[in-house]
C-alpha cells in the first residue's frame, strides 16, 4: 500500500514532481515489498529480470497524514548567492556519461567503511543517496535491503549492493519518491557539497527514515568545482563542516549533529625533506589519506543498543 504525500512545512513550494522511474535488480525481495516503498501518484515501476522489462502504474490514497512540526524546515541556510554554480549547464547532461573511477582514495574509503560497520546495524534498510558503480558499506555486512539514488544509470547498475535504484536531478526536485519511515539509514558520500536545495532534501530525509534512524554524510576536499555551489567553494575545511551542520540543525526533529574528522598525517609526509614538499602535501601527492569529514544525526533520537 503506498503511503500518501503528507503535508509540507517547506518555506518555498517544491516543484511539480514527474514520474520517476526505478530499477529493480535480480533480488528476493517481492514485488508488493517494491511498491511499498512508493509514494508517488503514477509512480512508474521498472522490474530488471534480465527477461524484459514490464512496467505497472500506482496510484496513492487519498488520506492526509496528520500534520506535524517534525520534519519542517525552521530556516533557509543558503542565500541565493550560495547556491550559485560555476557551470550552469543542467547537471543530467553532466553526469550523463558514466565515471567508473573513485573520487577519493582507499584510505578515506576504508575509514568511511569502518563507520558504516560500527554504525549500521545488520538487516536494516538502507538508502545510499547520490550513489554510484561502487559500494562502501562493508561487504561482510548483510541489510535487509538497499536502494540507491544517483544521476546515472549505468553506474548504479554496476554497484554490487543495490537492490534497487533509481536516477533523479534532487536539485530539479528535491522530493523523494519514497514511502514515510521506510529506511533505518541514509548515506550520502562526498556529494552533499553539489545540493543547491539542501534544506529540501534534509526535509526529505528525515520523511523517509524511522524513528531512530541515522544520516551519515560524509566528504573530502575533492569535488567537480566547477559544479559544487558557492558556499562550498569559497569554504575552508572548518566552514564546510558548520555549513552540513546546519543542513541538519535548519530541519525541526534531527539530533544534535555528531562531527567525525580523521586528516592525514602519514609519517611519510612528515618525514620528507623533498624540497617545495609542502606542495605536494598540499596536493595530496605525498602519501597518507584524504582528510575524513563525517556528519552524523538521527532522526528524533539516537538509539542505545545493547
Amino acid at each position: 500500500m503506498l503511503v500518501a504525500p503528507r503535508t509540507r512545512h517547506h518555506h518555498r513550494p517544491c516543484p511539480p514532481s514527474s514520474p520517476t522511474t526505478a530499477h529493480k535488480r535480480s533480488t528476493s525481495l517481492s514485488p508488493a515489498k517494491f511498491k511499498s516503498l512508493l509514494r508517488l501518484t503514477n509512480t512508474i515501476i521498472t522490474p530488471n529480470h534480465g527477461d524484459g522489462n514490464k512496467t505497472a502504474s500506482t496510484a496513492a490514497t487519498s488520506n492526509q497524514p496528520t500534520p506535524s512540526s517534525a520534519g519542517r524546515i525552521k530556516r533557509l541556510v543558503l542565500s541565493p548567492e550560495s547556491r550559485a554554480k560555476l557551470n550552469a549547464l543542467p547537471d543530467r547532461d553532466f553526469y550523463s556519461f558514466p565515471r567508473f573511477v573513485k573520487h577519493v582514495n582507499d584510505g578515506f574509503l576504508a575509514t568511511l567503511t569502518d563507520l558504516y560497520r560500527d554504525r549500521l546495524r545488520p538487516g536494516s534498510e538502507v538508502l545510499d543517496l547520490m550513489s554510484s558503480w561502487v559500494s562502501h558499506l562493508p561487504e561482510e555486512v548483510a541489510y535487509k535491503m538497499v536502494v540507491g539514488h544517483g544521476m546515472n544509470a549505468q553506474e548504479l547498475a554496476r554497484n554490487p549492493r543495490l537492490d534497487y535504484f533509481f536516477v533523479k536531478d534532487l536539485n530539479s526536485e528535491p522530493r523523494l519518491e519514497l514511502a514515510s519511515e521506510s529506511f533505518d539509514a541514509v548515506l550520502c558520500t562526498v556529494s552533499v557539497q553539489y545540493l543547491q536545495q539542501p534544506e529540501e532534501v534534509f526535509a526529505e530525509v528525515f520523511w523517509v527514515l524511522r524513528p531512530g534512524g541515522v544520516f551519515i554524510v560524509s566528504f573530502s576536499n575533492r569535488l567537480f568545482y566547477d559544479k559544487a555551489i558557492g558556499a562550498w567553494r569559497d569554504g575552508t575545511a572548518y566552514s564546510r563542516v558548520q555549513l552540513v551542520v546546519q543542513y541538519f540543525q535548519c530541519i525541526e526533529g534531527f539530533t544534535e549533529p555528531e562531527i567525525i574528522r580523521k586528516l592525514p598525517g602519514s609519517s611519510v609526509a612528515r618525514e620528507s625533506k623533498l624540497p617545495f614538499d609542502w606542495i605536494f602535501r598540499f596536493l595530496g601527492l605525498l602519501g597518507g589519506s584524504d582528510p575524513f569529514y563525517a556528519v552524523i544525526a538521527h532522526k528524533n533520537f539516537k538509539p542505545v543498543y545493547e
